[in-house]
């Protein structure tokens, strides 16, 4: 009876054993997978502030004298031109409808 009892009881050492050591396994491979992901961010957000100082490094700036030049040509052609009308503007004459009269009287 002594060699039953004894048996019985490293097989339920055994078994508390192998428990403990998944439930070890288990835990460490929960803190694998935490340390990845705070690795992942930690270099997300390394390449997002390498991003934004590479374009404070190379901000654009407007050409003003590009703008300028534009809107003195456009001014050339005049106020009353358009892209439709072209620079002489809309002729009077096209505007009316044969009678010559006020509001159709």
């Amino acid at each position: 009876m002594g060699i039953e009892t004894a048996l019985i009881g490293l097989a339920a050492a055994s078994a508390v054993g192998a428990g403990v050591s998944l439930y070890q396994g288990q835990q460490q491979a929960s803190a694998q997978k935490q340390a990845a992901q705070q690795a992942k961010d930690a270099a997300a957000k390394q390449a997002d502030q390498a991003d934004q100082a590479n374009n404070r490094a190379n901000a654009k700036a407007p050409d003003i004298a590009a703008m300028l030049t534009g809107n003195q040509n456009a001014a050339a052609g005049g106020g009353a031109g358009t892209m439709l009308t072209g620079p002489s503007g809309v002729n009077p004459t096209a505007l009316q409808l044969g009678k010559n009269t006020l509001l159709g009287q």
